[in-house]
Order: structure tokens, then C-alpha cells, then sequence
């Protein structure tokens, strides 16, 4: 009578420490591929990151609000930000998009006015990139 690891060994179904070195390694490697890939879009990503920081704004009247805020951008490249300004029903009423040219200066603060279509309560930086 034939047993199953006879019946294995006669069809070729055994494993052999050549083909689960080969396996591992493949595996190693494609592990290895991933966390250099994401390793790498991580550091890409913070090298053009922009910070913004409200520090106030000013409803001048009903079509006008300044804004009054901080960025943080990496030095030696130009920053663009999208202003908002918004009702008291948080709809948007103004926007704006401004461009600062390159500086050497890490951090710095600007004082920008929004146009508005009717009376807005608030002013702010909704997002500022690297263009």
C-alpha cells in the first residue's frame, strides 16, 4: 500500500529547501521594494510641505475682509495660498488666490485683503502649496 508522502515524493509535490529559499527571497525583496517606496514618498512630501496659521482678520465693510496670517514654507521656493472668506451660515462669499514669490526666510507673515460679495464673518487661509 502507497502512503501520501509516497505518493508525493513519486509526483513531485514535496517542497525542496532550494524552492523555499527562492520563495522568501522574492518575498524579501518585494517587502523591502515597498518600504523604500514609501519611505521615499514620505520624505518628498514634507521636503515641499506649507504650513498656514491664522492670526486674525479684520470685516472692513461688506465687501472687503482681511486676513492676517503665517506660513511656513520651504526657503527658496514660492508659496501660493487660497484665501477664504465665509457668511455667518459658513457659506463662502470670497476667495482669492495669492502668490508670494520666493525667500530665504522660513516663516513669514502677510496681511492680505479678500473681496466679498456681501457681508462676511470671517476670513481665513483654506490651503497654501508649493506651485
Amino acid at each position: 500500500m502507497t502512503t501520501q508522502a509516497q505518493l508525493d515524493d513519486r509526483y513531485g509535490r514535496t517542497r525542496s529547501p532550494r524552492r523555499r529559499i527562492v520563495g522568501w527571497s522574492i518575498v524579501g525583496v518585494l517587502a523591502l521594494g515597498a518600504i523604500g517606496f514609501l519611505g521615499w514618498t514620505t520624505v518628498s512630501n514634507s521636503l515641499n510641505a506649507v504650513t498656514a496659521t491664522d492670526t486674525g482678520y479684520t470685516v472692513v465693510d461688506d465687501r472687503t475682509v482681511t486676513s492676517t496670517f503665517q506660513i511656513t514654507a520651504p526657503t527658496g521656493r514660492p508659496v501660493a495660498c487660497a484665501l477664504e472668506a465665509r457668511d455667518e451660515e459658513h457659506g463662502t462669499v470670497g476667495w482669492r488666490v495669492v502668490e508670494y514669490p520666493a525667500s530665504e526666510d522660513h516663516t513669514r507673515a502677510f496681511t492680505e485683503e479678500i473681496p466679498t460679495l456681501s457681508l462676511a464673518t470671517t476670513g481665513f487661509v483654506n490651503a497654501c502649496w508649493v506651485p
